[in-house]
């Protein structure tokens, strides 16, 4: 069977139209996403800090405590959200959020910046997960989860574009008030609060987790054995910890690119500061084209086959930088947004496919946040390196040989089918109260070709099988 990424065919089950509450999921979680995610401080937040006093070490100094604060709030928030729900999880991280952007306006301080980049951690690891499996599980719960993929492509794009209109004008509103930048993304964050409180509860998910019972009386030991259950099933599911493998090259190229190597890359080509904010805002409309239509893909390709392809992609994009001159690069770099943007939403739904049924995916999804944050964390120490001894080149260049070394590795492995086997082998050894299937059959699977999931259903044979054997959507377990 082949996996199918565009729309499903005209008289197939696939084919089924939004309910009136899948529909307000969607749209709820657009508004979410978008306003949560809009930090209007992001161009101007360095000048702040040095025009507040803060010397360079400080401000990369608080940059190094987030990324450490982030990677180690990941597994409790995520097991927070397992806990209390998805859906109270997200409204919990808008408060978070909301606070964190007025810090800095009732202490413009190195303690101000320092206490809100660690609320930021806060607020973004309680909706990292919890987001993505609210929107999964509420499109299940309507027998709608073939639209899952174009609902969290959208999204990511609706977000991009929004940055791109509202960036430019963070500089003449900085003029009229200074703390401008921080009010209106506390104020943006109060907006996503809004949105999260509007959420729909899903049928049964989240039945003793909205009541703030576990349901058997369990709560000091209850945390540890979701984390327990959520490490069990990667360790028994060989796909599961592969898809998430596999993921890393995605995230670490762009977050490296796009965050600390595209100033230095744009400067050495001899393209001007003035310049980065409208080569920034190109790269971002081709992000967000991409993300919102990950159906253009080709089906001659499995989605697993698509994430190593563009993960290549963004590799020879970084090498091929060096040889161009300025246009060239500017191309190249809106290339490597496209190639992003096209690559998150594939992913994010090959591994929500690889959860197995009853785990606990909010945790399991913070478990993939962090192994991303660390591998990017080391790579960021290696780009500093290199920058340092003026090797920027030979970054670029080993940049895109490990990437290849990776997915070399993972292709190998997964043509030889000792992944597929070893993840059926583990599972029926494991009991299905405490990870359920996993693997290549774990849940809203099609095998396709070399035992990799599908991105959707395909017509109604697809459906059944995801449904077997209670004929009910499978959710995560909120006991």
């Amino acid at each position: 069977m082949r996996a199918r990424l565009g729309r499903p065919r005209p008289g197939t089950g696939a084919a089924t139209g939004l309910t009136d509450t899948a529909r307000r999921i969607i749209r709820l979680n657009y508004g979410f996403q978008l306003l949560f995610n809009l930090l209007w401080w992001m161009p101007v937040f360095y000048a702040y800090q040095k025009a507040a006093g803060l010397s360079d070490g400080q401000i990369f100094g608080i940059q190094s405590i987030y990324y450490v604060a982030f990677c180690l709030l990941e597994i409790p928030t995520g097991l927070i959200a397992d806990r209390i729900g998805t859906r109270n999880c997200l409204r919990l991280g808008a408060v978070v959020m909301t606070v964190a952007n007025l810090a800095p306006v009732v202490s413009a301080s190195y303690t101000g910046f320092l206490i809100h980049f660690l609320a930021i951690a806060a607020g973004r690891s309680l909706t990292s997960g919890a987001a993505s499996a609210y929107l999964y599980d509420g499109l299940r719960a309507e027998r709608c989860g073939e639209h899952y993929l174009r609902a969290e492509g959208t999204a990511r794009a609706l977000g991009l574009a929004a940055k791109v209109v509202c960036w430019p004008l963070v500089g003449p509103l900085m003029a009229l008030a200074h703390p401008a930048p921080y009010v209106l993304s506390a104020a943006s964050a109060a907006g996503s609060l809004v949105c999260a409180v509007l959420l729909p509860r899903l049928a049964g998910a989240e039945a003793g987790a909205d009541t703030g019972r576990d349901g058997g009386g369990r709560r000091g030991s209850a945390f540890l054995r979701d984390a327990g259950t959520a490490l069990r099933c990667v360790a028994s599911s060989p796909w599961l910890a592969l898809v998430m493998v596999q993921g890393v090259a995605v995230f670490t190229l762009s977050r490296i690119c796009q965050v600390n190597l595209f100033q230095p890359i744009l400067l050495d080509h001899g393209i001007g500061e003035a310049s980065h904010g409208g080569v920034l805002a190109a790269m971002t409309v081709a992000e967000a084209v991409a993300s919102a239509r990950p159906q253009w893909l080709s089906r001659r390709l499995p989605p697993v086959a698509w994430v190593s392809v563009l993960s290549l992609a963004l590799a020879g994009t970084l090498a091929a930088m060096t040889l161009g001159g300025p246009w060239t690069v500017v191309v190249l770099l809106c290339l490597f947004a496209a190639a992003t943007g096209f690559a998150f939403p594939v992913q994010r739904k090959l591994v929500n496919d690889a959860v197995p049924a009853h785990a606990p995916r909010a945790t399991l999804l913070s478990v993939e946040s962090i192994v991303d944050r660390a591998v990017c964390a080391l790579a960021a120490i290696a780009a500093g390196a290199y920058l340092s001894a003026g090797h920027l080149d030979a970054l670029l260049w080993h940049s895109a040989l490990a990437t290849a070394l990776l997915l070399g590795a993972f292709q190998l492995l997964l043509r030889s089918g000792v992944v597929a086997r070893a993840g059926r082998d583990g599972n029926r050894a494991l009991p299905t109260p405490t990870c359920g299937n996993a693997g290549a059959d774990g849940p809203a699977s099609a095998e396709v070709g070399d035992g990799t999931p599908a991105l959707a259903d395909t017509g109604d044979a697809g459906r059944k099988k995801a449904l077997e054997p209670d004929q009910t959507p499978q959710r995560p377990r909120t006991t």
